[in-house]
């Protein structure tokens, strides 16, 4: 019993920080990132502002719900701790969910500090988005690793995955390749918009503009080639892996990862044909994080082993 709520929490909290996630955003496509001045984790220097303008209450919403999914975070490392016997994958995924809701925290507040908000051009600030997202990637992907070892309690064993190892580390680090270059295309999109598609790619490919602005450029027009490799060398991955390992549970994972994918891609077409508003930001961050969630689900369908058969192979 106490398991099975330990495993419906740990859904319903990832279900959260998707959604603090997507609120994140919204911070930064509606330039709001700057509401509560450079101040944190107070808000333009005090806890609760008065008459706080629009931005000021988008980021604040922000943080507000960033503190309670640390807690929540905290909680789930806390309860795996005493829920769990040493050495089982959801103690240990339920660490590392803490160790980057940590870290998490840490480069939200640096963006905040250092200005790193708005609608400050810098490359520092790409690649700080960058960063941010793959270590976004790797807190929903310890969350998931939680959820699924509470539920099937089974052991990952990526040594003993033979050949489907090198693939499913080669797909994961496509996707987290992807992912940041996703977000800097994110950031090009919100501070230099453009009236139509042939603007933006006149844009995109003109050798003249200031530096931040032709390379941010340039790294804008390269994801969705990056986009295209990527699933197609998942589709090859998904194929590969249910061909060593015909199981029902892999196959299942790998059409669900195979037709996420497909959609993600698709909605991206729409994203760039839209120029990029909000509303498909969103939405194409959403599906991104379900791209990433599904391949984790499918790495770890595809090297664990359930409990009752690896203790017969010993």
């Amino acid at each position: 019993m106490r398991s099975r709520a330990f495993y419906r929490y740990s859904i319903a909290l990832l279900g959260f920080n998707l959604a603090v996630i997507a609120w994140g955003a919204f911070v930064r496509a509606t330039g709001s990132g700057a509401g509560c001045g450079e101040h944190w984790p107070m808000c333009n220097g005090v806890a609760l502002p008065r008459s706080p303008s629009v931005a000021t209450v988008i980021e604040l919403t922000h943080r507000v719900t960033s503190g309670l999914a640390l807690l929540g975070v905290l909680l789930l490392g806390g309860w795996a701790f005493r829920l769990f016997p040493r050495g089982h994958l959801a103690r240990r995924a339920a660490a590392f969910s803490v160790l980057f809701i940590l870290t998490e925290a840490a480069i939200g507040a640096g963006l905040v500090l250092f200005k790193l908000v708005a609608h400050n051009p810098s490359m520092v600030r790409a690649a700080a988005m960058s960063l941010h997202l793959v270590n976004t990637f790797l807190l929903l992907g310890a969350l998931t690793l939680t959820s699924f070892a509470a539920r099937d309690e089974q052991l990952i064993r990526w040594r003993g995955a033979g050949r489907v190892a090198p693939l499913l580390w080669g797909a994961l680090f496509a996707v987290l390749a992807l992912g940041a270059s996703g977000a800097i295309a994110a950031l090009g999109d919100t501070l230099y918009p453009s009236a139509s598609l042939a603007e933006g790619l006149a844009q995109d490919f003109s050798p003249s503009g200031l530096a931040p602005v032709t390379l941010l450029s340039r790294l804008r027009v390269a994801h969705p080639f990056l986009a295209l490799g990527t699933a197609v060398y998942l589709t090859f991955v998904a194929i590969a892996v249910c061909a060593l390992k015909p199981e029902a549970g892999v196959r299942r994972s790998a059409y669900a990862l195979v037709g996420i994918t497909v959609l993600q891609l698709f909605f991206g077409m729409v994203n760039l044909a839209l120029l990029a508003p909000v509303w498909a930001q969103l939405i194409h961050l959403g599906l991104a994080d379900a791209v990433w969630v599904a391949l984790i689900l499918f790495c770890a369908q595809a090297c664990s082993e359930g409990m009752i058969e690896l203790r017969a192979h010993r």
